[in-house]
């Protein structure tokens, strides 16, 4: 059933008559008439109004915006102001990801909802049970043609796998801005939220700038480069046989690096700087003169990478004059690539990317 405050998925205990959702803390009593009273109490708390369930109270609370139309986007960006992990490129990722959504893909602004350290509304401040019930705004009601975008650039980390699901015993974290009080988010606490409310033909599309990020939404399916130059599709399932994927709807992930790796924080314009991802996501969506194919985005993106890392590299180790003569003859083979993964197989050399 579904939580009655923040409209969460629940499992219900055998014979419990409440149970605690563990997003919201909200409880919700169990009505219990049958399998038929438990298929029609679940249509109950998603009554629909004007095609698109009601709003759940948690998110009413919240003030979050009310989409009218088919495309919405959830963007994160924390850069830990006043810490000693502070970040200088995350809240002018969010800026150049609403600027690519708005200007080149028709996003209404009134359909994104940002979370940056720089919010002054408590609802719209990225800590840990904001963006978990964020994430419940951007799914809630979803309906077939509906594109979602979700974005964050922050930290991210690893943790040990507690329930063996992870095939390198490691969840994948991100930071919210409270994480040293309330803990990390992780891996599988996005997938549920985010990856599996999905339905047919509803399409999200997630960036993640940030370190450790490839496998961050728990994506079945993995996009890999092999030594010969070949592709190949390799299957991330879970060893513990957990269901990570859609209700029949698709989920791409395009991240910084891959769960092994770091990501470059910082480069750009020296008055605007962005994390590495998120400038050349930007930069080879805006500047394509045609719809790309995946295949053709995840190469420019990847040669702006690295070049952007190389310069940053060069940067701090070089005097100016010097720069460009070892740039022509030093391999950055070592830098973060882009990750793709998804929760179906496509052939990214024909399908086109769209938001």
């Amino acid at each position: 059933m579904d939580c009655g405050q923040c409209g969460a998925g629940l499992s219900v205990p055998r014979g419990a008559r409440s149970v605690q959702c563990a997003h919201c803390r909200g409880v919700t009593r169990v009505q219990r008439h049958g399998a038929v009273g438990v298929v029609m109490n679940a249509f109950a708390n998603m009554a629909v109004r004007g095609g698109r369930p009601v709003t759940p109270p948690r998110l009413r609370e919240a003030g979050y915006p009310r989409v009218p139309g088919d495309k919405r986007a959830l963007l994160i960006g924390i850069n830990y102001t006043g810490t000693e992990n502070e970040l200088s490129g995350p809240i002018n990722d969010v800026k150049g990801m609403s600027f690519l959504l708005t200007q080149k893909y028709g996003f209404p602004k009134e359909c994104i909802l940002i979370m940056t350290d720089e919010e002054r509304d408590p609802y719209r401040r990225p800590t840990k049970s904001n963006i978990l019930l964020a994430m419940r705004w951007l799914v809630h009601g979803c309906r077939s043609g509906d594109s979602l975008v979700f974005h964050f650039s922050g930290m991210a980390g690893q943790m040990e796998d507690e329930d063996g699901d992870e095939q390198d015993g490691e969840d994948q974290t991100i930071f919210p801005l409270d994480w040293e009080l309330n803990g990390e988010i992780r891996d599988d606490e996005i997938n549920d939220a985010l990856v599996r409310p999905l339905v047919k033909d509803v399409t999200l599309h997630a960036v993640i700038d940030a370190c450790h990020s490839g496998t961050m939404l728990d994506l079945p399916n993995i996009y890999k480069l092999k030594k010969n130059g070949q592709t190949e599709w390799k299957l991330h399932t879970p060893p513990n046989g957990a269901w990570k994927n859609t209700s029949g709807g698709m989920a791409i992930l395009i991240s910084g690096c891959g769960d092994n790796q770091i990501s470059t924080d910082g480069i750009g314009d020296e008055q605007l700087p962005m994390g590495v991802l998120t400038y050349s996501f930007v930069t080879a969506a805006f500047f394509a003169q045609r719809k790309p194919t995946y295949a053709q985005l995840l190469a420019t993106i990847k040669a702006i990478m690295l070049e952007r890392n190389a310069d940053s590299r060069i940067n701090r180790k070089l005097p100016a004059p010097m720069c460009s003569l070892v740039r022509k003859v030093v391999n950055f083979s070592g830098v973060q690539e882009p990750q793709l993964s998804s929760s179906q197989k496509f052939d990214i050399n024909r399908e086109h990317f769209e938001l």
